[in-house]
């Protein structure tokens, strides 16, 4: 027998073995194609409900639940959802959605803003303020005048004038604002005639009728200015 004929047993072994490797990466490359492609359909499917949105929302509402039933971390599908719930009043659904979109990425700042707000809708202000709170931790946060606004509200209906003072100014002073100037300004007018400081009060509401001309808040904002002494 020659030394070839002696080992060619445990080459055949080799060789199958290396084939079996082989296939299993193969079967491994295949699956992360599969995943892919699911990640790419449930983004679509969130792409879809977004511009379903403004005309149809029980369309938009389905694609974002295909969106998230694909993909479960697909956070912003969440929020998208989460949304949806809210608009239709659903407010236990809607924190749930929030809450999951959270679990994905704690630093989801808009997430955070939006289930303060959902909290609060609920009477839940303390929670509501802690979410507003944790939405503004985050250095990154594109809109942190929404939050501050939010936190405001939420500090003035809990009874710390002084704190919805300094938030409503935070918000204010935000630019580009993401908060109407003149919603922010009428808040902010508001605490000052709380805290009696009338001159400042006087000073933001008379801008809010600038900022707002014929509109709502400006309408707030005179009836304010005539109870002021």
């Amino acid at each position: 027998m020659t030394i070839w004929n002696r080992h060619r047993p445990h080459r055949d072994q080799a060789c199958r073995a290396l084939i079996l490797i082989w296939l299993g990466l193969a079967s491994v490359v295949a699956g992360c194609a599969t995943e892919k492609e699911v990640l790419q359909k449930s983004q679509g499917h969130y792409q879809e409900g977004v511009a379903s949105l403004p005309g149809d929302r029980q369309q938009a509402f389905v694609s974002f639940q295909k969106a998230v039933q694909l993909n479960p971390n697909n956070k912003e599908a969440r929020y998208a959802l989460g949304h949806v719930y809210a608009l239709q009043g659903k407010l236990p659904y809607a924190e749930e959605q929030f809450r999951a979109a959270l679990k994905i990425d704690e630093s989801y700042s808009e997430a955070h803003t939006y289930l303060g707000q959902v909290l609060a809708n609920q009477d839940r202000w303390v929670e509501a303020m802690q979410s507003y709170r944790s939405a503004l931790a985050n250095p990154l946060y594109p809109t942190p005048d929404l939050a501050r606004f939010h936190l405001g509200r939420a500090l003035a209906h809990q009874g710390d004038l002084q704190g919805a003072m300094e938030a409503f100014e935070d918000a204010a002073s935000a630019s580009p604002p993401t908060v109407p100037p003149a919603m922010t300004h009428l808040e902010l007018g508001r605490v000052y005639s709380q805290l009696g400081y009338t001159t400042r009060a006087r000073e933001v509401l008379k801008k809010v009728a600038t900022l707002d001309k014929g509109g709502e808040w400006a309408t707030a904002a005179s009836d304010l200015l005539t109870r002021l002494k």
